[in-house]
C-alpha cells in the first residue's frame, strides 16, 4: 500500500517532476461523454475505467473537477445527493481516447427519497461488481471524519476485486486543508489501518491527503491514476510513494451491498 502526505501547495505551483506534469496534462483532457441510469446504457467496455465513489458530502464532484482542472466538469451541488446516474468522462486525445472516468451516485444522504436511493445504490453496486472495464476505484473520504460505517460497507463490497488485483484502489482524504498538521497525520494513519485490512500481495491500494482548495495531493493523485493505465510509464524511484507493509487480507465482498436506511450528517 502506498501513502502520501505532501505539504500544501497553491494554484501557482508548477510541478517540477515531468511525470507529474504529464499526468496533470492527461487528467486535464477529461471531457463529458455520456450519462446512464443502467449499465446497458453505457458504451462498450473498450477502455479502462476508473470509478469515483464517496458519500454525498465528501467532496466527490469537487475532487473530480480539481483533478480535471475544470470548474464544471462534474456538477458540484450545494445539495448533496444530486448525482443520480453514472456520468462518464473520456480522457486522452480526442481521436484516440485511452481511459474513462465514471462518476457514480453518492451515498448516505438522508433527504433523498428511499425509492430513488435504492435505485441509485443498485446502479452503483451493479457497476462495481460487474463492469468488466473497471480498472480502478477512487474513493473520497472526508478527512475530518474518516471512514464511516457506509464507507466501510463499500470497502467490504469491493474488497474481493481489490484483493485479487483486478481493481486498484485510491482513497483521497478530502478537505485536508481544514486539518492541522497533527490532525492530518492522525487521519492518514487511521486510514492506513483501515485499508491495511484489505491489503494482499496482489492488491494495489493507495491513500493520500487531498484538498481541492489548496491542491494538496493533486499531483500524487494524478500520477497514480496515470500509472494505472496499462501502457503508462511507471514513476521513477525519485517520485515513487513510500511503500507500507502489507497487512492480512480482508474478508471477501458480500454477494449484495448493504442498504442503509438513512444517511449521516457531515
Amino acid at each position: 500500500m502506498t501513502t502520501s502526505a505532501n505539504a500544501r501547495s497553491t494554484d501557482s505551483d508548477i510541478p517540477s517532476d515531468p511525470a507529474v506534469r504529464e499526468a496533470l496534462a492527461w487528467t486535464q483532457s477529461a471531457r463529458f461523454l455520456t450519462t446512464a441510469s443502467l449499465l446497458t446504457q453505457l458504451p462498450p467496455p473498450t477502455l479502462p475505467e476508473v470509478a469515483f465513489v464517496g458519500r454525498s458530502n465528501a467532496g466527490k464532484s469537487t475532487a473530480i473537477n480539481t483533478l480535471a482542472q475544470h470548474r464544471r466538469l462534474a456538477f458540484a451541488s450545494k445539495t448533496p445527493g444530486r448525482t443520480q446516474h453514472i456520468n462518464l468522462f473520456e480522457l486522452g486525445p480526442a481521436d484516440a481516447p485511452d481511459a474513462r472516468w465514471a462518476d457514480l451516485p453518492g451515498y448516505g444522504y438522508a433527504a433523498v427519497a428511499r425509492g430513488a436511493k435504492l435505485r441509485w445504490q443498485q446502479v452503483m453496486a451493479d457497476y462495481l461488481a460487474h463492469r468488466h472495464a473497471l480498472a480502478g476505484i477512487v474513493m473520497m473520504v472526508d478527512s475530518r471524519h474518516g471512514f464511516t460505517p457506509l464507507d466501510k460497507q463499500l470497502l467490504d463490497f469491493v474488497s474481493q476485486r481489490v484483493g485479487i488485483g483486478e481493481v486498484k484502489l485510491l482513497v483521497l482524504l478530502t478537505k485536508a486543508d481544514k486539518l492541522s498538521r497533527n490532525e492530518a497525520a492522525r487521519s492518514l494513519a487511521t486510514a492506513q489501518k483501515v485499508l491495511g485490512e484489505l491489503a494482499t500481495d496482489s492488491a494495489d491500494i493507495s491513500v493520500a491527503l487531498f484538498s481541492a482548495l489548496s491542491r494538496q495531493g493533486l499531483g500524487d493523485a494524478a500520477l497514480v491514476l496515470r500509472t494505472w493505465l496499462p501502457k503508462a510509464t511507471a514513476p521513477t524511484e525519485a517520485t515513487s510513494l513510500p511503500v507500507l507493509p502489507d497487512a492480512p487480507a480482508g474478508p471477501a465482498a458480500p454477494a449484495t451491498p448493504a442498504t442503509p436506511e438513512s444517511g449521516e450528517s457531515a
